[in-house]
């Protein structure tokens, strides 16, 4: 059959259109990485669940980068919060050739895995890794938008010594990389700054983030009659541990990090916990000039997902929304050319304004001291 002059245009034009449909939307690969299988998937997800709200607001606004339109894209991986799964997530991800990675969420999963995106020069941002050795290592393509252990660790210690005013304090850790460094923290401001108020360290304990007998640990504590127990480690053991504390009759304050400071601590410890026992805090937080964007943010992950926000998905939203306005100012999404970008950035975001320093580190990071009572998490205090 033969094209009339006018059919062949039209068949042209159609091509064209095509082609240039094709051409108008590129593709930019994200990943991000999290426990969202064992103990800790509830908080996993959360960090994904928060970077997909950015994701789907970022396509929803049309992202244009270097005078080119482009569509984010979201691939994610699951390292159930061990370092194994965790390497193996980032090669996989190395080899999908993304632009950049969102995550680890722990600090046992991220600094291994660092290392395998620096190598590839993908740059990453953590938004709930905490353990310092993850910016010491002074990887160029490591960043993260909370406080550290050496912050929190510190905020925790003066906390327990001024405010809560303990003086006999055990300390039990779950090996991991979070959780033991946490600890270390807590116990070296400890012992810097309890000549002044009289506080010591009366017990050393560990276990490990899969135990949930910690009988012997605790009846060993109990002997040391201490009037505070701190805890680095999450909240899937935090909650069962508080349980036996109770049968074994040790009702004090019991005291941890960002790991066991989740709304879910309050159901796994059940009727253990007793108003104002608990006392956690968070890498992050807002000043009262910015609580109403975090309250928004909160309102809409209600909406989007019919859950309450766990922990880090602002940070995980935050922490997307900076790479991606750092590929805007380079005017390209190639982690070679918008990495100095990320470096040297400014990002209004809904935890605060994020930019980081010469380690990678989120410059004036503050944190969020929280207790519970009758079930819920309370604010109390936000430090530096």
């Amino acid at each position: 059959m033969q094209l009339t002059i006018k059919t062949l245009a039209q068949a042209l034009a159609l091509a064209f259109v095509a082609t240039g449909a094709a051409q108008a939307e590129e593709i930019i690969k994200i990943g991000h990485v999290a426990a969202t299988s064992g103990a800790i998937a509830h908080l996993g997800k959360d960090n994904e669940n928060g970077a997909r709200m950015a994701v789907d607001e970022l396509n929803a606004k049309g992202v244009v980068i270097g005078g080119k339109k482009y569509k984010i894209v979201l691939q994610a991986e699951d390292d159930a919060a061990d370092p194994k799964q965790g390497t193996a997530a980032a090669q996989k991800l190395v080899d999908a050739r993304v632009n950049g990675v969102i995550g680890h969420e722990t600090s046992g999963t991220t600094i291994p895995a660092s290392r395998i995106y620096h190598d590839a020069g993908i740059p990453q941002i953590s938004p709930s890794a905490t353990n310092p050795q993850y910016t010491r290592q002074r990887y160029n393509t490591a960043f993260r938008n909370i406080a550290n252990d050496e912050q929190l660790g510190s905020a925790l210690a003066r906390y327990a010594m001024q405010n809560v005013k303990a003086k006999r304090i055990a300390v039990i850790d779950d090996r991991t990389a979070y959780g033991k460094g946490l600890a270390d923290e807590f116990i070296k401001n400890i012992k810097h700054g309890g000549a002044a108020t009289g506080t010591t360290v009366v017990s050393t304990q560990f276990t490990n983030d899969k135990a949930t007998d910690f009988s012997a640990i605790l009846t060993a504590i109990k002997a040391t009659k201490p009037d505070m127990v701190f805890f680095g480690g999450m909240d899937a053991v935090a909650g069962p541990m508080l349980r036996q504390m109770k049968q074994l009759a040790i009702p004090i304050k019991f005291m941890g990090g960002d790991g066991m400071c989740s709304d879910s601590v309050p159901r796994l410890a059940g009727d253990a916990m007793s108003d104002g026992q608990v006392i956690c805090a968070e890498a992050g937080g807002v000043e009262p000039s910015q609580e109403k964007g975090m309250a928004d943010f909160r309102v809409a992950y209600q909406k989007k997902y019919g859950i309450g926000v766990q922990t880090y998905a602002p940070y995980t939203y935050d922490a997307l929304m900076t790479m991606v306005e750092a590929m805007q100012k380079a005017g390209s999404p190639d982690p070679a050319r918008y990495l100095p970008a990320l470096a040297g950035i400014t990002h209004k975001g809904v935890t605060g304004n994020i930019t980081f320093d010469a380690r990678g580190d989120v410059k004036d990071g503050v944190l969020t001291i929280f207790t519970f009572r009758n079930g819920k998490r309370e604010k109390v205090t936000v430090m530096k």
